[in-house]
Formats: C-alpha cells, sequence, structure tokens
C-alpha cells in the first residue's frame, strides 16, 4: 500500500504538472486581439482596417508575438462618434480586445477617449489631428495615459506646410500672401492658429481667412471672396469635404494655387472621384506612392496595392506602422495588461513606413502625441500630377517639381 500511495502520489504530480504546463501554454497561445474602429466607408478611412490586417497577416505569417497570433475585430463607425462609442464598448467588454486603433475624425477620438480611461484600454489614432487630444492627455495624465495621439498634431500639420511654403512657393511663385480655407472642425482650430502664427513668420501675411461649414455645396461665393482678397495662395484645412472644393475650384478655373491639408487627396481615388478636377492640388501627407521614406514605405505601398487594388491613404500608412509597433510593445512588456502596455508604448522607438515614431513625454504639452522634426516624422508635400501623387517636398524625396495650374499661370502673365 505505502508503495502504491508513492506512485499515486508522484503520477498525480506530474498531472498536476503537466495541467499547469498545458495551461500556462495555452495563456501564451492565447490571441492579441486588436479592434479598429474606423470610418470604413470613407475615401480616407478604408484604408486603417485594410493597413491593420494586413500588418498582423504579416506578422502572423512569421510566428506572431512569442507565440502569439494577431486577432484583429473591425468595428465600422460611420463618421458617427456616437457609433464609435458603441463598437469601443463591445470591443472591450464583449470582444475582449487587448488594444484599438481609432479614427481619422478628431472629433471621435475626443469621444472615446474617456472609455479608454474607464474600460482602461490602451488606443491609438492613425490619423485624428487636433491638439485637444493629446493636452488633454498631459492636462490629466493618470486618467488619460491610455490614449496616444499616433499621427501628427495640427500644430505640427501647420508647421510642416509653412515649412515647405518657405521652401517652394515663396521662391517659384512670388508668394507674399495668403487666404486660409478651412472646414469647420474640431482639428482645424488649432490647425488654423498654426497657419495664422507661422505664415507671418515666413513672409506671408494672411489677408482673409474663411471657416466654413462641412455641409456647404456651394463654395462660389467663397471662391469669389478670396479672389476679391486678391491672396498670392490659398492655404486649405479640409478633411470631410474635399471633393466639393477641389471639383469647384478646377470648374471655376480659381486663379490662385491650392496647398494645405486635403486629407481625402491623400487617397489614390480622389482622381477618380473628382473626375480629375484635383489636377495641380498640392497637399501635405504622411507619405505617398512611390517616396522612400524609409526601407519600408515602398514594400508596404507595393504589398497594399497588390492585396486591395489601390495606394493607401495617410491614415493607412500610420495604422500599418502602429500594429507592428504595438506588437512591438507588447513583445518588450512581455503583457498584454494595459498599465504594462501603456509603459511599454511609452518607450516606442520604431522606424516604420513613414519615419522614426517616438513620443513626448509626459512632460511636454503634447503628451503622447508622435514627435515631429527632422530624424522623426516630418510627411511631405505632394502634388496631384496627371493622375498621379507626386511628393514635391523635401527635396531628399521629391519626384517632381510643382508643375502651376492652368488657371495660375495665365494669370501670372
Amino acid at each position: 500500500m505505502p508503495m502504491e500511495r508513492s506512485v499515486s502520489s508522484r503520477v498525480l504530480a506530474l498531472l498536476a504538472v503537466a495541467g499547469l504546463l498545458g495551461s500556462t501554454q495555452a495563456r501564451a497561445a492565447d490571441p492579441i486581439r486588436i479592434g479598429v474602429i474606423a470610418e470604413a466607408q470613407s475615401v480616407v478611412g478604408a484604408s486603417i482596417p485594410q493597413a491593420v490586417q494586413l500588418a498582423a497577416d504579416e506578422i502572423n505569417a512569421k510566428g506572431g508575438i512569442d507565440g502569439r497570433q494577431i486577432q484583429i475585430v473591425s468595428y465600422d463607425d460611420k463618421s458617427s462618434a456616437s457609433d464609435a462609442v458603441r463598437a469601443f464598448q463591445r470591443a472591450v467588454s464583449e470582444d475582449k480586445v487587448n488594444l484599438v486603433i481609432a479614427s481619422y475624425i478628431s472629433e471621435v477620438v475626443l469621444a472615446l477617449m474617456p472609455w479608454a480611461a474607464r474600460l482602461k484600454t490602451p488606443m491609438i489614432t492613425p490619423g485624428a489631428a487636433s491638439n485637444e487630444i493629446s493636452l488633454a492627455i498631459h492636462k490629466d495624465y493618470a486618467r488619460n495615459k491610455y490614449t496616444f495621439h499616433g499621427y501628427l498634431t495640427s500644430a505640427a500639420l501647420a508647421q510642416s506646410i509653412c515649412d515647405s511654403t518657405k521652401d517652394m512657393l515663396i521662391y517659384l511663385m512670388k508668394v507674399k500672401t495668403a487666404a486660409i480655407m478651412s472646414e469647420d472642425a474640431a482639428w482645424t482650430r488649432p490647425l488654423d492658429v498654426g497657419y495664422e502664427k507661422c505664415l507671418p513668420e515666413i513672409g506671408v501675411k494672411v489677408v482673409d481667412h474663411i471657416r466654413f461649414s462641412p455641409d456647404t455645396a456651394d463654395f462660389t461665393p467663397i471662391y469669389n471672396k478670396i479672389e476679391a482678397a486678391k491672396p498670392d495662395l490659398i492655404v486649405t484645412g479640409i478633411s470631410h469635404v474635399g471633393v466639393q472644393p477641389t471639383v469647384q475650384w478646377q470648374n471655376q478655373q480659381v486663379p490662385l494655387a491650392m496647398t494645405g491639408m486635403n486629407s481625402q487627396a491623400t487617397s489614390s481615388t480622389f482622381w477618380a472621384n473628382t473626375n480629375g478636377a484635383t489636377q495641380g492640388v498640392i497637399f501635405q501627407s504622411i507619405a505617398v506612392p512611390g517616396a522612400a521614406i524609409t526601407d519600408k514605405s515602398l514594400a508596404f505601398s507595393d504589398a497594399f496595392k497588390k492585396r486591395f487594388g489601390s495606394d493607401p491613404s495617410y491614415a493607412g500608412y500610420m495604422a500599418y506602422d502602429q500594429v507592428y509597433y504595438a506588437a512591438d510593445a507588447v513583445k518588450r512588456a512581455g503583457s498584454t495588461e494595459a498599465d504594462k502596455l501603456v509603459e511599454a508604448l511609452e518607450k516606442t522607438d520604431w522606424v516604420g513606413t513613414v519615419g522614426r515614431t517616438q513620443f513626448y513625454g509626459k512632460d511636454d504639452p503634447f503628451t503622447h502625441s508622435i514627435k515631429y522634426g527632422p530624424g522623426f516624422v516630418t510627411g511631405l508635400m505632394a502634388q496631384w500630377q496627371d493622375g498621379k501623387q507626386v511628393a514635391v517636398w523635401p527635396k531628399s524625396l521629391a519626384q517632381g517639381a510643382i508643375v502651376l495650374p492652368a488657371a495660375v499661370k495665365a494669370a501670372a502673365r
């Protein structure tokens, strides 16, 4: 009997150890679940879930993260903050995601931030620009630390446009004055403040400043008012309503070059959407196809086009990189536990398709926003030329020179 009990005890002990190992291995093999909340039907937003899935598939094909596969759960918020909030709640409470990549619309991200805080779930935005996102993190770090502003702030975007205007347009077009034309949205308020500050600093006087409703259907009176102010240039802040102002600018043969932010122009479908009216439009973007920002840029854009039949929008580039550096954060943290993941994300130092990504720390007013400037993410300026997006600034990335629209050339004679 003692011998039998001894053998039985050893067997039970071995079974217990095996059970523990099996349990540990099962936990290790649990997927890393990433929720994607995006404007899947919009020109810009469609690239977000596509790019996220592409990145996840690439990582999974190489064995995942420490043996764990990445699983993507996507939700279409239909450009609605309330729909996005419901999707976020479902993602965390029902679908048990570990992290969320959400939206290119600032109003949506600002609506999601309290829920990221309440549900203690890390969230990264691939496209929303409003300064208020990172300023809110700085103001109440303990509560809002779960949100990461994974795109350039409106202030940084304004500076990028002023830097490019100084380097390109002042010399080419003898620009001395400009009119600002922006849609009325959360992200454009700080953008316009940035324009008002940095344009005069490069010697360009602001002679008119128009903010229009996103519901505007006829831009004729707006362009008439701008022309009456006789600026040398129109500087835009457009995201939700890119097609109509672009088409009317072309159809009315407005004799002023247009530069600035036009988020829809970053999508390869914009040429078809405007029936070619975007010819000559200059726009800021994080990246465009053919521009080798890093050794990863062209490989991504080629793989994206091969799989989805179109080029990625700027938000697609950002979302793709975010999956990679989020996966790297999970690996470094050795966990998907929220606070550990936040700490790891804060230490991000990742060279992706758009440059080197690092986040500003809690002592910077733009806490958890990506760093802007040489050596980090700066973006570029591109122009639509004969159906293609052509990088024109900075010189190190330029694929061609600016071609002035016919109406602008005629006015300059």
